[in-house]
């Protein structure tokens, strides 16, 4: 049964991950085209019509025929079926991110008021998890009398018995293992679905958002375009992940120190990442954390308010 599991997991995976992606443009030299006033690198495989005279000159340039696509306000996201993934998840996206920015006049807006959205949409399932923190708060003095027990014993047999009676304290706080990558779980597909409506999708990417141009990426912004904003737009992905993190991160440790370097290390992949990926994602990132943030918050007051 378990290996059935494991095999629909593998096709699902394989469906939704590898069909229909995006496609970077490439020139006859087989390099990837970019934008150099973005930084952005150019999609061959844009869902829709770009209408900022530098996209289309690029693409011109490149032999792609753009005259065939609709218009951004007029695609529709069942036409032209590209694979599950894009067709499931990645055009209805786009599709809604576009009506709300058409409503709001701003297509960074509507890309925060989609991602709030989505995230009330699965509040039910993230707050389990959260409250699965609570728990492990409640449990971890016994955790941690469970690991000075076990200090320094590493036979088979020992780390036998010290995950039987784990997984006893488990049971006792009704704790679930794995919930805490459930979050993770969800929010991978939801940061790729985004990152690929972004990119394929001109309306997203050509438009500007307070002082952010969406498509333009913050390592451009900073050292090409002398933008400095781009400065407090990795400060606050940063931060926000850091204080969204942190809390699960320190419940779930259960007395392990090492778990806070984990912490850190994706601290820094997130900062290395954020400075090569457009302006919008990172709109999205920060919604996303500070939703988090705020939802622990909530969590932890309910708690005190229950006893």
């Amino acid at each position: 049964m378990k290996k059935n599991k494991k095999i629909l997991l593998v096709l699902f995976l394989s469906l939704t991950l590898l069909s229909g992606c995006t496609q970077n443009l490439k020139d006859e030299d087989n390099q990837v085209v970019t934008n150099e006033k973005t930084g952005q690198s150019i999609t061959e495989n844009i869902i829709c019509k770009p209408t900022n005279e530098d996209v289309i000159e690029i693409y011109e340039e490149n032999g792609v025929d753009i005259s065939e696509l609709p218009n951004c306000e007029d695609f529709n996201p069942l036409s032209n079926y590209e694979g599950l993934w894009t067709s499931i998840f990645v055009k209805p996206l786009a599709w809604v991110i576009i009506q709300i920015g058409n409503i709001l006049d701003s297509y960074g807006l509507s890309i925060i008021i989609t991602c709030l959205l989505i995230r009330l949409v699965l509040m039910p399932i993230t707050q389990k998890t959260a409250m699965q923190s609570e728990l492990i708060k409640k449990a971890q003095p016994e955790l941690e009398k469970l690991e000075k027990k076990y200090k320094g014993k590493e036979s088979q047999e020992d780390q036998t018995r010290k995950a039987q009676e784990m997984m006893m304290i488990y049971q006792k706080y009704k704790i679930n293992p794995l919930s805490g990558c459930l979050l993770s779980f969800i929010q991978l597909p939801l940061l790729f679905a985004f990152l690929e409506a972004i990119n394929r999708t001109p309306a997203l990417f050509e438009n500007d958002f307070l002082v952010f141009q969406m498509g333009t990426t913050p390592w451009v912004g900073i050292f090409q375009n002398h933008n400095y904003w781009y400065i407090l737009l990795l400060v606050l992905i940063l931060g926000t992940t850091f204080f969204s993190f942190r809390k699960t991160m320190k419940d779930q440790a259960a007395g392990m120190a090492q778990m806070k370097y984990t912490l850190y290390f994706m601290l820094a992949i997130i900062a290395v990442a954020s400075l090569t990926l457009p302006a919008a994602l990172g709109l999205y990132w920060i919604t996303s954390s500070l939703f988090t943030i705020f939802q622990n918050i909530y969590v932890e007051r309910k708690k005190v308010k229950n006893g």
